[in-house]
């Protein structure tokens, strides 16, 4: 490998150390980023589970239980307490009213009835509840991924440092010992025969024939 060739892979391995080092930093500050900011939205909400022997848990199905209380007495602060709290608690008890649609229509026709217009608001505010704490939980999964890709990136850095390295002694242990020389003419060459230069011999042969 010639020397231009070795230096144009120098720099390319730097260049994807940068690049790579860059976006790993990048993905791991957006991922904690986003994740900070999701639990500081769900804390102020102040929600925290019940206990694990609470009639709010143990009235739910078994299944919807068991999620529930793998968080009892915890205060609702990440995207899978968010989604627990969507899916096994608040979906079970939507599950028993009207969908959005039905209640908005039976209330609109009868405006004056107070039953049909607190189930159109209960409705309401707990589908958008829902959605809102499932959003949370989506952000905070993108926030996982981005940590990962980050990983990855970082793995992918210290990869192309470590070939940069091997390069680098490899190069340094190809590389040909050089012995200083005079300036000058080169050192003449001497006979076997004598400490007479061979291109001095070779002068007087020529003469005496």
């Amino acid at each position: 490998m010639n020397k231009a060739i070795r230096w144009r892979i120098f720099t390319l391995q730097a260049g994807l150390i940068v690049v790579f080092g860059a976006l790993a930093g990048f993905t791991l500050w957006a991922s904690s980023y986003v994740q900070s900011s999701v639990t500081t939205q769900l804390a102020a909400q102040q929600i925290v589970f019940p206990a694990a022997n609470s009639p709010e848990i143990t009235a739910l199905p078994a299944v919807d239980a068991a999620a529930m209380r793998q968080y009892a007495g915890q205060q609702l602060t990440t995207g899978p307490q968010a989604e627990v709290w969507a899916d096994n608690f608040m979906k079970v008890h939507l599950s028993a009213m009207p969908t959005y649609d039905a209640a908005a229509t039976t209330a609109r026709a009868n405006p004056t009835n107070a039953a049909d217009q607190a189930t159109w608001e209960t409705v309401f505010m707990g589908t958008t509840d829902r959605s809102m704490l499932l959003n949370a939980y989506g952000w905070w999964t993108v926030g996982s991924y981005t940590a990962l890709a980050g990983i990855g990136l970082l793995i992918a850095a210290l990869a192309v440092v470590g070939t940069f390295v091997f390069e680098l002694v490899a190069w340094r242990r190809q590389s040909p010992a050089t012995v200083p020389l005079t300036a000058g003419a080169p050192a003449p060459v001497f006979s076997p025969v004598g400490s007479v230069p061979a291109v001095g011999i070779a002068q007087m042969t020529k003469h005496d024939s």
